[in-house]
């Protein structure tokens, strides 16, 4: 048995600077790269970045309640992840398609899918949760990294089409180590494909740390397959905002996928099955509590004299709003149906799928009657 210790890991010396627009006491910071691509941001555009957080924030604390309910069967936490979803799904179009991996609840909202169906995967009373075509965004991939592949390939065809809409794919640092994620990639650069891979770097990949994965920073091992890379302060939606809009102007521009590397952090589990007490320490969840991504963007609009206490209602009325449509729909979602399992597998009559429904509810019928 191999066994790897997680000890005196000499990480690389930063070869690709991270970028910040705005530091933890919620300053501005100058970006001579970036400056001009939050330029027109107005007020209003900065008090919507918080309303959706704080609504985001509200999301992933009634899911994670109402799994410990029983109401859910898991929930993937995204608390603290808010500036990296927010910031670069704003950023993008609505042609833009975008492939998530199973944590990007906020992308899915923010690009219109409805909360209530953003659950029903979760709970089990759907295969999907939403038709991707109404919305540009695929449902959500457990397989890890396997998305990747899908917005190589959707790149691909979008060259060969002729517009400038981009693929945009989202993962986390522990994707980086998996195969798909590196063969996407390479035909992507290959095919020099309009695809933004967007990696949610938290930290930990289930309980091993991202020191261990990579000994060097993750927007290095994207370096070298060709692509042109930021990486930015996660929690940072400013920066967020300004690294996906110039990675995004690189790909409509015909120049290639590019790479973008949010730092940021896991502040909940991995998922509701995860105890994160039982591998990291307390002091270092207490040092990114302090980066928090919300409480920054706050401070900013005090610094700007923004009137911060109407903004915060704002966002606090809407995630109220969104918690009751939650609680009521979550009630009221029927359980599919057993032959539901089977359905939309093929496209046309499948005889192996038809006769494993056949077989499935022969079984189940043996004990109709039976008492419970």
């Amino acid at each position: 048995m191999l066994i790897v210790s997680t000890k005196h890991i000499d990480v690389a010396a930063e070869c690709i600077p991270t970028h910040q627009l705005l530091n933890v006491a919620g300053e501005r910071v100058p970006d001579r790269e970036l400056d001009h691509y939050v330029a027109k941001l107005t007020e209003s555009d900065l008090a919507d970045f918080l309303r959706d957080m704080v609504v985001l924030r509200r999301l992933d604390h009634e899911a994670t309640a109402l799994q410990r309910q029983g109401e859910l069967g898991l929930w993937a936490p995204l608390l603290g992840q808010e500036a990296a979803q927010i910031g670069s799904v704003r950023a993008a179009r609505d042609s833009d398609f975008i492939f998530p991996s199973y944590r990007e609840h906020g992308v899915a909202w923010a690009r219109g899918v409805k909360a209530e169906d953003l659950l029903s995967v979760w709970r089990g009373a759907q295969s999907s949760g939403w038709n991707p075509n109404e919305v540009n965004i695929a449902c959500q991939q457990i397989v890890i990294g396997a998305q990747t592949l899908h917005a190589a390939g959707y790149g691909m065809g979008i060259k060969f089409d002729g517009t400038d809409d981009v693929a945009i794919t989202y993962f986390g640092d522990g994707a980086t180590s998996q195969g798909d994620v590196s063969e996407a990639m390479v035909f992507a650069a290959s095919y020099q494909a309009p695809v933004l891979f967007f990696c949610q770097n938290n930290q930990w990949a289930i309980s091993e740390p991202v020191a261990l994965q990579s000994r060097t920073q993750i927007a290095d091992r994207a370096h070298g397959f060709g692509l042109k890379t930021w990486r930015v302060d996660g929690n940072d939606i400013l920066a967020v905002y300004a690294a996906t809009q110039a990675a995004l102007a690189h790909c409509r521009n015909g120049l290639g996928p590019t790479f973008i590397e949010a730092v940021t952090y896991r502040m909940g589990s991995h998922t509701t099955a995860d105890d994160p007490t039982r591998y990291r320490k307390d002091e270092e969840l207490q040092k990114w509590r302090a980066k928090d991504p919300i409480d920054r963007l706050v401070k900013y609009l005090h610094v700007i004299g923004a009137d911060v206490q109407s903004y915060e209602q704002r966002a606090q009325n809407a995630a109220d709003d969104l918690a009751a449509q939650l609680r009521a729909a979550i009630t009221a979602m029927p359980d599919p149906a057993v032959g539901e399992l089977f359905d939309n597998v093929y496209s046309e009559a499948h005889e192996p799928s038809t006769r494993a429904r056949e077989g499935y509810l022969s079984y189940l019928s043996e004990f109709e009657g039976e008492a419970h």
